[in-house]
């Protein structure tokens, strides 16, 4: 055994590949053949995108499993355990289960040197194969094309939408993005598109591969009606739906897609109107506009690029409130930092900026200048996250609300910090 704690194997995947992200299916594939992997016989979805793709994992779960199958779902980043990327039935993989597929991974890795995302995506693999699955979700970490999740041929493909972002990576307009997302499509199988903006790569994508692509507004919908909503695909319709339990507009366009999947794969997974209505009603997805009331009402959103941003501008927009709006921000050094800066130029009296930690940070210092030249308030500065929530806290008073956001790595020890004090249950 190399290592024997969870911790362990994490740090020495972190520095094993000489590339944090080195994107390709080589390597991977490579490994899955030498461990003798089978694909679960369980229909699979694949769930891409540059925003909503976690609201729709949530919203596939919950759904099928209020249908009573049994669902492993694989997401990423986590917020606070690592294990929160890999669960089976609504429960984490324990650290156990994790270390023994590490252990086989690197036996069967030989020469390759794979990436800390390469590892977490094999673990999945490996736990998902003996859990005896009815279905299987996976969200794709970066892209699509090439994202270690599309090593699985998808039964279905979801993609919720494209923006900008990973630009390094996967180029630097929508069209190139939307090829790039568009990998995670397979011949003769649905592939749904999720936004009513859909770049022409996409249809493209769709074509030159021969999957049957179903767009939202063309070959499924959704109609408000006041506090309720219907759905419409290409063989069902449901009325009267009540709204995603999720928060924000756009989840009804997510929900709306999921919808669409489920529709595609009904003979394989057959979900009754009250299977989604208990999924609408019971979904949750910690850190997506999620709300927590106390003295000052917190609001923790992993938005990171400008089209998360404008959304999380709207749903600020929508939630008045009588105190003063305060941020706490945290970014990464490679994210538009000025894109976000300008989506929410208004939207706070007070911006309080935070350092974030690990080689794609950006100086605490140089992310107040940036922000500060796009408008941005910035009053304050922390070295931290926590130190940056409980200096939040300090200024807000009853009334106020304080905004978390910028980052996974900042909405993580928010929550952490939140649930130390008391004011966030556990």
């Amino acid at each position: 055994m190399r290592f024997s704690t969870l911790a362990e194997w994490l740090s020495w995947q972190e520095s094993l590949h000489p590339s944090a992200i080195d994107l390709g299916l080589a390597r991977l594939n490579r490994t899955l053949a030498r461990l003798g992997w089978r694909r679960p016989a369980c229909p699979v979805i694949t769930v891409g995108g540059t925003n909503g793709k976690g609201s729709s994992v949530a919203l596939l779960n919950r759904i099928l499993s209020e249908a009573g199958y049994r669902v492993g779902t694989f997401t990423s980043p986590h917020l606070l355990r690592y294990n929160e990327r890999i669960v089976i039935a609504d429960r984490p993989v324990s650290d156990a289960s994790l270390i023994a597929a590490f252990e086989r991974i690197d036996a069967a890795r030989g020469e390759d040197t794979l990436t800390f995302f390469e590892f977490n995506a094999l673990a999945a693999f490996l736990v998902f194969e003996t859990a005896g699955l009815d279905a299987i979700v996976l969200e794709v970490g970066m892209g699509g094309r090439l994202d270690a999740s599309n090593a699985i041929d998808a039964d279905a493909a979801l993609v919720t939408s494209i923006a900008l972002d990973h630009c390094e990576w996967l180029g630097r307009d929508v069209e190139t993005i939307g090829r790039e997302k568009a990998g995670i499509f397979r011949r003769g199988r649905p592939a749904v598109f999720g936004s009513a903006d859909m770049p022409q790569s996409i249809d493209k994508s769709a074509e030159e591969t021969g999957a049957h692509l179903l767009r939202l507004g063309r070959d499924f919908g959704h109609q408000r009606h006041g506090d309720e909503w219907s759905w419409h695909g290409t063989k069902s319709r449901y009325e009267d739906l009540p709204r995603p339990a999720l928060v924000g507009e756009i989840q009804f366009d997510n929900a709306a897609a999921v919808l669409t999947v489920l529709e595609s794969l009904a003979e394989r997974l057959p979900v009754t109107r009250e299977a989604v209505v208990r999924g609408l009603q019971r979904v949750s997805l910690p850190g997506r506009f999620q709300i927590i009331q106390g003295r000052a009402e917190w609001i923790l959103d992993v938005a990171h690029n400008p089209a998360a941003a404008h959304t999380l501008a709207s749903q600020l927009a929508e939630r008045t409130t009588s105190g003063r709006t305060i941020a706490v921000c945290g970014m990464l050094g490679d994210k538009d930092i000025e894109g976000v800066a300008e989506e929410l130029r208004g939207r706070f009296d007070e911006w309080l900026v935070c350092g974030l930690s690990g080689a794609r940070a950006v100086n605490v210092h140089q992310l107040a200048q940036r922000l500060g030249a796009r408008g941005a308030n910035v009053t304050a500065l922390a070295p931290d996250v926590s130190a940056g929530c409980a200096l939040a806290d300090s200024m807000a008073q009853a009334g106020d609300r304080i905004v978390v956001f910028g980052s996974f790595l900042t909405v993580g020890p928010a929550l952490a910090w939140l649930r130390s004090q008391g004011l966030a249950p556990a």
